[in-house]
This record gives structure tokens, C-alpha cells and sequence, in this order.
């Protein structure tokens, strides 16, 4: 009887994370209509996680290496608003492990090369999912003709749901830098 219900539980809970998503995800898609798009670029770079905490235990990133490779597009309007959307291909050392995360959000100017903002997280093949609040940093390069425009520093705190078909529920909250170059 156990099983079954951890099974309905999940069915329950998959059931509204794919409506919840199916709401979002237009939403995201429209936030800035390509008639008032000013400018598309996108960015690159790595991310470290640094500090983990999973219901209760915390780890760092010297207890187990783990890299991500940010590839992104963003879609600036004529407001603060840009719309940005990164897939993440992260490498776990322990246990050896490679995946991918689907990334979109939204980025808010509030000047001086800042912006805050906020992603979706969808982890391909996985039972995880959340979302990624960010602060992050930028400064121009300078040539206004080079192929790179500006290098940032991004602060970012991962929060994960791991909802497994079976076994134990858990969260995750992760500090992460994030460095690249814009283009």
C-alpha cells in the first residue's frame, strides 16, 4: 500500500509541476514580442557551485568538484526587462555524473551594470526541478566592434526540488558563482 501511495503522491505531484509549466512557459515566451526586441545577444562561461545544503547536510565544493558550462540567449526590450535563456551542461565528479539544465528567465536593469533576476530550472531526465534567483554584475569590454561586449560576474542561488518516483523527497539550496563573457 505504501508504494501505491508514494506513486499516486507522485503522479499528483508531476501532474501539477507540468501545469504550473505549461502556464510559465508562454508567459516567458511572449515577455518580449520580437517586434520590440532592441537588441539579442547572448553570453558563456562556467558556474561553481560552492556551498550546497540538502536537508540539512552541507557540502562544498571541495567534498565533491562540480562545473557548469552556461550557454545562453538573451532577448533585451526597450525597458530594464531582458528576457534570457541558458541550457547548463554540469559535470559531477563524485558520483561521476553529466547533466543538463533548462534555464529560462527574466533579467531586471537596476543600473550601474546590475541586474537581479529569477530562472526556471528544468534538470533533463531528472526528477528535479526549481527555480534560481541571481544578482549579477557586468562590465563593458570597450571595442565596440569586437565580437565580445562585456564579461560578468553572476551570483546565484540554485533551489531544487528532487521529487524521486521512489524514495525520500528532498531540497536543495546551493550558492553558485557564474563567470562569462556577453556577446
Amino acid at each position: 500500500m505504501r508504494k501505491e501511495t508514494c506513486s499516486n503522491r507522485h503522479l499528483i505531484l508531476e501532474s501539477r509541476f507540468w501545469r504550473a509549466a505549461a502556464v510559465m512557459m508562454p508567459l516567458l515566451f511572449s515577455a518580449v514580442p520580437a517586434a520590440q526586441a532592441q537588441a539579442i545577444g547572448g553570453h558563456m562561461g562556467f558556474v561553481l557551485p560552492l556551498v550546497t545544503n540538502t536537508s540539512g547536510q552541507t557540502t562544498t565544493l571541495a567534498d565533491g568538484f562540480s562545473i557548469g558550462f552556461p550557454v545562453g540567449i538573451t532577448v533585451k526590450g526597450k525597458g530594464r526587462f531582458a528576457f534570457d535563456m541558458e541550457l547548463v551542461p554540469q559535470i559531477q565528479d563524485s558520483p561521476r555524473k553529466v547533466s543538463l539544465t533548462f534555464h529560462p528567465g527574466g533579467l531586471w536593469g537596476i543600473g550601474h551594470g546590475f541586474a537581479v533576476g529569477v530562472r526556471a530550472a528544468f534538470d533533463v531526465n531528472s526528477s528535479q526541478f526549481g527555480f534560481t534567483p541571481l544578482l549579477h554584475k557586468g562590465w563593458p569590454i570597450g571595442k565596440e566592434d569586437g565580437f565580445f561586449k562585456a564579461y560578468f560576474v553572476e551570483a546565484d542561488l540554485p533551489v531544487r526540488f528532487n521529487r524521486p518516483p521512489v524514495g525520500f523527497a528532498t531540497n536543495a539550496v546551493t550558492f553558485a558563482m557564474h563567470f562569462g563573457v556577453g556577446f
